[in-house]
């Protein structure tokens, strides 16, 4: 309802400055500007017009350089609302709104191409890897349910992956008391560096939170912006790191079998469809229990290495994410629905779930 208010003001707004483009020129009587407009400036009138509807089909299109014409548009529109202040002054109400959208605006643009720079960079040093096969050969050092679930998920004789693109919905939440915060993500992971980028758009209490993630090669930080301007969550440091780790295996385990045959994987423990893995990266090593069904899906993943925030600090707690609805994107069979939970010695919370919509491997931009 917001972005319809605000599309319709964008709108309104600049048509009414057709009032001083057509009383510069004669073509119908304005009784409600009283002073003249001489042509020229009959003409900026004019720009500004256009300037306002172009911003407001950008924020249709869900361009997120929407601001920048409307800023434009509202400097020079305040000039023209100073050189008929008797007749427009009001018009400073809409400017003033206008401005304030048009601010949180650069902050989502600015906030978001954090996160574009570095996925550029990231498939800068990927693209450039040459395609090859997974084939059976390459699953012979891996155990049996491992090697069951790559087939199922339709890995084998598919190229291999050196990044992978993944957009999910869902909900999160910090902790039982709080309510559900619905949101949209995407996200990027590159095999080589070992990255991780995480970007999420959530609201909460109606208002638009942005989440950035940063992984890269064992460094991570977290930060979560209210408006994409006002920092609430800033997380980072050795066990941010840690926890990173965890997740980005998590990733390889979950929406990219194929890069279970990693070299830094190091399978420790097997006891029938239940197999305890290490992944060791940058000095950082974490280790996982994965737990397959007989029909070669991966149910479960639980690690004790991951770190939640408390009132005491970060602290270790038994992290898992159960899987659920397998489908097919693309031909591969991958879960459609996941749940991230900490297992606490007296319960368990689960903080969020995530919906796959689509996942691309090996973009090439």
């Amino acid at each position: 309802m917001l972005k319809i208010l605000f599309i319709l003001l964008l709108t309104l707004h600049g048509f009414i400055h057709l009032m001083g483009f057509t009383k510069a020129f004669n073509l119908a009587p304005i009784g409600q500007l009283t002073q003249g407009i001489s042509r020229n400036t009959g003409l900026l009138w004019l720009f500004v017009t256009v300037l306002f509807i172009g911003s407001a089909l950008l924020f249709i299109w869900n361009k997120s350089i929407w601001w920048a014409p409307a800023v434009f548009a509202l400097m020079l529109s305040q000039i023209l609302i100073f050189l008929s202040w008797q007749d427009a002054k009001y018009g400073t109400v809409a400017n003033a709104l206008i401005l304030i959208a048009a601010i949180v605006g650069y902050g989502t643009w600015n906030f978001n191409n954090r996160y574009v720079d570095k996925v550029k960079t990231g498939l800068a040093q990927t693209t450039a890897i040459p395609d090859s096969l997974l084939t059976e050969a390459d699953l012979q050092p891996l155990p049996e349910p491992v090697k069951n679930y790559l087939r199922y998920s339709g890995a084998v004789n598919r190229p291999k992956v050196r990044n992978f693109k993944v957009e999910f919905t869902g909900q999160i939440r910090q902790d039982e008391q709080s309510p559900w915060m619905p949101f949209t993500s995407e996200q990027y992971n590159f095999m080589p560096g070992s990255t991780r980028l995480f970007f999420m758009k959530a609201t909460m209490k109606h208002l638009p939170v942005a989440g950035f993630h940063c992984f890269e090669n064992g460094n991570a930080y977290m930060d979560i912006r209210l408006l994409s301007l006002f920092q609430v969550q800033y997380q980072t440091g050795k066990e941010m790191g840690i926890a990173e780790t965890v997740t980005f295996f998590n990733d390889m385990c979950c929406m990219a079998p194929a890069t279970l045959i990693d070299p830094r994987i190091k399978w420790l423990e097997v006891n029938g469809n239940q197999v305890r893995a290490s992944f060791t990266n940058n000095g950082i090593t974490i280790s996982a229990w994965l737990y397959f069904n007989e029909q070669g899906q991966l149910d479960n993943f639980i690690s004790n290495d991951r770190f939640a925030a408390s009132d005491k600090g970060m602290q270790q707690i038994p992290w898992s994410t159960p899987l659920k609805e397998y489908m097919s994107f693309d031909g591969r069979q991958l879960p459609g629905y996941a749940e991230v939970i900490y297992n606490y010695p007296d319960h368990e919370l689960c903080y969020g779930n995530f919906r796959l919509k689509k996942v691309t491997y090996n973009c090439k931009s």
